[in-house]
């Protein structure tokens, strides 16, 4: 069942869709890239089939309609892990969500934020999964940091972007992999592309989300 939820980010307030299916075994939390929002049909896609899982899922709006007209606004990785870390916060404080396992899907610039955050908030966090992700953007000293278990998914015609994501996987030291999804470019638009990236996620959240005992205490 969708639930349509406004999650409390300093001056701000943040639309989302928090979705928790029967017996949860957690819930992701999905970070847009730029120009896109909650409604994104690729992260929505996604969404579903973590929810077929039996994975909560929680869309949301990092950034205010007034903030998303701001061109550089939409870049600045700062802003936007400090809007995710606020949404796990919230979680983290709702008696429906408090004690299940949280993981970050990141997508384009929301990947740089998840793995940003995830540095920042160690084990609370128990998966990072990016598709089609710049983790270059949240810089050496956050990949170095991040010891959650973390899945790099790219399209393997996305070639700027695969060599970006090689790099940022040579920094981190964390359990990780990095999958190849054959004939897909950016936007993963060719046929069957996204249905495999997205399966590969819910293969990566599903172990690592219910593997691990209760969420750490913050």
């Amino acid at each position: 069942m969708m639930n349509t939820v406004h999650i409390p980010a300093g001056s701000v307030e943040l639309d989302g869709d928090l979705a928790l299916p029967p017996s949860s075994g957690g819930v992701v939390l999905f970070a847009h890239g730029s120009g896109s929002s909650r409604l994104s049909p690729r992260n929505t896609y996604v969404a579903g089939i973590l929810q077929q899982r039996g994975i909560g899922t929680l869309l949301f709006d990092l950034l205010t309609r007034e903030e998303d007209r701001d061109y550089e606004t939409r870049f600045d990785i700062s802003l936007l892990t400090q809007r995710l870390l606020s949404a796990t916060a919230w979680l983290q404080d709702r008696p429906q969500t408090q004690a299940l396992k949280l993981g970050y899907f990141g997508a384009s610039t929301g990947a740089a934020a998840a793995l940003r955050a995830a540095a920042e908030i160690g084990n609370q966090i128990a998966a990072v999964v990016s598709r089609g992700g710049r983790p270059d953007l949240a810089g050496e000293l956050a990949l170095r940091r991040v010891n959650t278990p973390t899945l790099l998914i790219v399209g393997a015609a996305d070639y700027d972007v695969v060599e970006l994501n090689r790099q940022a996987y040579a920094l981190m030291h964390c359990t990780k992999a990095l999958k190849l999804i054959p004939g897909a470019t950016h936007l993963f638009e060719e046929e069957g592309t996204l249905e495999q990236a997205a399966n590969a996620a819910a293969d990566w959240f599903a172990q690592h989300l219910r593997s691990q005992g209760p969420r750490p205490a913050t």
